[in-house]
């Protein structure tokens, strides 16, 4: 199924063509690259620490490319990126900025999408609740949000960048008048991360799954087995909601849909260290979606993609979990609540794939370490 947004679609398209002068690009003398793309300004944006309060974080500093575009510095015990600000946190764990580009505009399931085994009503949309609606505004967030990169407002954002070394080349991309408007100039500076964000630097699909699907690489054994448990519609259900197609391109290992899998409370978390009595509701507490529908969508956030989940622990969406074998654990046993109290106590994805009878999937130690082997084919870098 074709997934990527119409929109990413033409942006995508933008990151092969030259934006020459537009009206008054930088000249070869000053070091300026006249024909710099939309991505490769982008980039420069992306690692730019002085687009923060403290000039000490930069969008990688969260999303780094040698970690599967996730932050290297959190952990089970800090699960939760610090912001420019020193003792400054969020309260949910940073998820991969790679293939996020892929995700639909954030709306409603329609009714032929609709799979039988959940109730999800809800696709798309960038953060982990789809407050965002797609990767533009996703990435005006950040800048001005104090727990993050702290910026007092979009001016003081659009200001450090008329200032930056290439800020020539924002003017070679979107023409001599790049700063007059903030509004505009901020929405551009957006715009540019987001399409750096969906460029092939990012986006690799050069995992040994990818070689797989290309037909140059042969899965062990026990990749092969955990493949085929993955693929179980059966018995592990995994593919229903992290998706595999015939295709790298189709193969995104998310259907960016919304679910409450149960996940526990994370007594680390620095929101639940300040308060504990916090819980995150998710979906369920988004400005996305219309009031009256957030009591049914508590405790839900969207389906991560796999790809690189080697790379990007720890996991869930306030990183409950250090392993990937105690994720697949979770799923194995810990979702049907025998052994855990959920952050979110409603009705789980137990209840939505099994009418409420879900007991455990009842793997072995060698299923979980095969499913956990294949998961990690799903690392870019392989080719």
């Amino acid at each position: 199924m074709e997934i990527r947004s119409a929109g990413f679609a033409l942006l995508i398209a933008a990151l092969t063509v030259s934006c020459g002068g537009g009206g008054g690009g930088g000249d070869d003398s000053s070091g300026t690259n006249s024909s710099i793309t939309m991505a490769e300004l982008g980039r420069k944006l992306f690692f730019d620490t002085n687009l923060s309060s403290g000039s000490n974080q930069a969008c990688a500093s969260c999303h780094d490319p040698d970690n599967g575009f996730a932050d290297p510095r959190v952990s089970v015990t800090a699960p939760v990126s610090e912001g420019s600000v020193g003792g400054v946190f969020g309260d949910r764990n940073a998820p991969t900025a790679a293939y996020a580009s892929f995700a639909p505009s954030f709306g409603l399931v329609g009714d032929a999408d609709q799979t039988p085994e959940t109730d999800s009503k809800y696709q798309g949309g960038q953060f982990l609740d789809g407050r965002a609606v797609d990767l533009i505004e996703q990435a005006k967030g950040p800048f001005i949000n104090p727990l993050e990169m702290n910026n007092a407002s979009e001016a003081e954002v659009v200001t450090k960048v008329q200032n930056a070394d290439y800020a020539a080349d924002f003017i070679a991309v979107f023409g001599a008048d790049a700063f007059n408007d903030t509004t505009i100039a901020y929405h551009n500076i957006a715009t540019a991360i987001a399409a750096f964000e969906a460029s092939s630097e990012v986006n690799q699909f050069s995992s040994k799954f990818d070689a797989y699907l290309m037909g140059s690489y042969a899965l062990s054994a026990s990749e092969q087995r955990g493949f085929d448990l993955f693929m179980d519609a059966e018995v592990t259900k995994c593919a229903n909601c992290h998706t595999v197609g015939e295709t790298p391109e189709t193969s995104l290992f998310s259907n960016f849909r919304y679910y409450n899998i149960g996940t526990p409370i994370n007594l680390n978390n620095p929101a639940y260290l300040a308060d504990n009595s916090f819980v995150d509701e998710g979906l369920g507490a988004s400005s996305a979606i219309a009031e009256s529908d957030r009591n049914g969508e508590r405790g839900k956030f969207k389906v991560p993609t796999l790809r690189n989940v080697e790379l990007t622990a720890p996991y869930m969406h306030n990183g409950v979990y250090a392993t990937l074998e105690e994720t697949v654990l979770h799923y194995d046993i810990q979702v049907a609540n025998l052994f855990i109290t959920p952050e979110v106590n409603e009705a789980n994805i137990a209840a939505e794939m099994n009418a409420g009878t879900f007991v455990g999937l009842g793997l072995s130690d060698q299923d979980r370490a095969d499913l956990v082997n294949f998961m990690k084919t799903l690392t870019d870098g392989y080719f």
